[in-house]
């Protein structure tokens, strides 16, 4: 039903060669197994310049670092619902990590049946990482996408710490109530922005405005599950269209990114979405689209030159589809060349502390890559 929840390959070879297109700084890359037997690893975050915290999907923390067993998991988490796309999903660290040892994490929670309601949500808390990475504390609940939904789909859940240390979260429109994207009276299909205590800021764009979430940063959004920040300070994101329409964008202060009024894409099996449009005033058109969807997952940045000057600021993107990592060259917030490589490996990306690239596959058996220019 979904082309958005595709799964790769696993990788058969330790090491895989792609040469590069680039005419301006002709280079090659290959792969190198971290950790593997991850259990449908989501995203990964540094905590020194050796370890890393994986999330797995199925509701597990692990520290992993190179020729070191992966850890049992890290204890503490609240209680995950975990079903289709929910689970423990994004982890990132505080700007200030080294000093404080805060990690923030999303994850999808359902309703307390001691409180009444059903339904599940997406929620963002945050922690203290113990001294010995082996438990969570001080864990707070930061914020509870509203209202709870009973789905197991699109979820979103990308956490980015904006330049002021506010915190951007992405939410997916739950994919049966993909008309909430359009409204203001609820967190569906929307990015939020709040403070690290989980208050509001006050200069939020919808802020004392009647029947609106004052969390909400911007709306029309589907399920957007990459997100960082660009070299221009901002919010870049990407979001799964449905068959088709797979979108970067670059998200500002209460704008309105379409879903499900315009879209590139169109039903599953055929057939428009609304009136089948692709453009409306009032609502922004995507920085990039991709027809037929390739389904990506995880962005980022380059901003080393490990890998030669010309991929130096290019934006890297996971297919979790066509199982590739596309290397996107930009000029004016346009992409203006797309190479596909890792053909069969590409999934999450994140870059590391040592200015190299770093991919997660989405697998039972899932791995932690670490992607080496050619002559590393």
């Amino acid at each position: 039903m979904r082309k958005d929840c595709c799964k790769a390959a696993v990788i058969s070879l330790l090491c895989i060669i792609i040469p590069s297109a680039s005419a301006q700084d002709a280079t090659a890359v290959r792969t190198e197994i971290i950790a593997q037997g991850l259990d449908h690893p989501w995203a990964l975050a540094f905590i020194d310049r050796k370890r890393m915290l994986v999330s797995e999907r199925a509701g597990t923390l692990r520290v992993v670092q190179a020729g070191v067993p992966i850890s049992a998991p890290v204890a503490g988490l609240p209680k995950i619902y975990v079903g289709g796309q929910g689970g423990l999903l994004d982890v990132i660290t505080d700007r200030q990590f080294s000093s404080n040892r805060i990690i923030y994490f999303c994850y999808s929670k359902a309703a307390n049946a001691k409180t009444g309601g059903n339904g599940n949500s997406t929620a963002l808390a945050s922690a203290r990482l113990s001294d010995d990475a082996t438990q969570l504390e001080q864990v707070k609940v930061l914020f509870n996408q509203q209202p709870k939904f009973d789905s197991r789909a699109h979820f979103g859940c990308r956490i980015v710490e904006n330049t002021d240390g506010t915190l951007f979260l992405t939410l997916g429109d739950r994919f049966s109530r993909m008309q909430d994207a359009q409204t203001l009276n609820n967190h569906h299909g929307k990015i939020v922005r709040i403070r690290k205590d989980g208050s509001v800021p006050t200069d939020n764009p919808f802020v004392g405005k009647p029947g609106a979430l004052a969390e909400i940063w911007s709306i029309g959004h589907r399920n957007v599950q990459g997100a960082t920040l660009g070299p221009d300070g901002k919010l870049w994101t990407h979001e799964h269209g449905p068959q088709g329409g797979d979108e970067i964008n670059r998200p500002q202060a209460g704008k309105n990114y379409g879903w499900p009024v315009i879209t590139y894409g169109e039903n599953y099996g055929g057939g428009k979405i609304g009136a089948g449009l692709t453009a409306k005033a009032g609502m922004e058109q995507p920085l990039h689209q991709w027809t037929p969807s390739i389904a990506p997952s995880g962005m980022r940045f380059l901003r080393s030159d490990r890998y030669g000057k010309a991929w130096q600021g290019n934006l890297f993107v996971g297919s979790l589809k066509f199982h590739y990592l596309a290397r996107l060259e930009l000029k004016d917030s346009k992409v203006v060349h797309e190479e596909r490589l890792l053909q069969n490996v590409g999934q999450r990306i994140r870059e590391g502390p040592d200015g190299l690239l770093y991919v997660l596959t989405d697998e039972a058996n899932g791995q932690l890559l670490r992607v080496l220019p050619a002559k590393y």
